[in-house]
C-alpha cells in the first residue's frame, strides 16, 4: 500500500510579489527550493498564516539568492504583499517506507526569505 506524505515544507516565509497577469504558480528563491528539495513544476500546498486561505499551484524557479516568494495568476489574489505562508510538498510512497522517512523541513528567516 503506498500513503502520501509530506516530503518538504517551507515553514513561514514572506511574500515578496503578487502577479496577477500570469498563467499561475508561485516563484521560489532557488536557495529556499534546494533547502527544502523542491523542483520546477513540483505541485505545492501553499498555506496562508494571515487569512487562511490554502490553495494548490507548482513550483517556478526563482533568481538565486532574491529571497522571492511571487504568487502568480489566480494565486495572486489569495495574498498581500507581506503576507505569511507555509508551502508544503506531498509524495507517495510505501507505508513501511513512510514510517522512517523524514522530510526537509525549512524554517527560514522569515523577514528575508533566507535559509538560517
Amino acid at each position: 500500500m503506498e500513503i502520501q506524505v509530506m516530503k518538504s515544507k517551507l515553514h513561514c516565509v514572506t511574500v515578496t510579489q503578487a502577479e496577477l497577469d500570469y498563467i499561475g504558480s508561485v516563484t521560489i528563491d532557488e536557495d529556499l527550493m534546494d533547502a527544502a528539495n523542491l523542483i520546477e513544476n513540483e505541485q505545492v500546498h501553499i498555506l496562508n498564516k494571515n487569512n487562511g486561505e490554502r490553495f494548490v499551484t507548482y513550483v517556478l524557479k526563482g533568481e538565486r539568492g532574491s529571497g522571492v516568494i511571487c504568487l502568480n495568476g489566480p494565486a495572486a489574489l489569495k495574498v498581500k504583499l507581506g503576507d505569511v505562508v507555509i508551502i508544503i510538498s506531498y509524495a507517495n510512497m510505501d507505508f513501511e517506507k513512510a514510517k522512517t522517512f523524514v522530510p526537509w523541513v525549512i524554517f527560514p528567516d522569515t523577514a528575508k526569505n533566507k535559509v538560517k
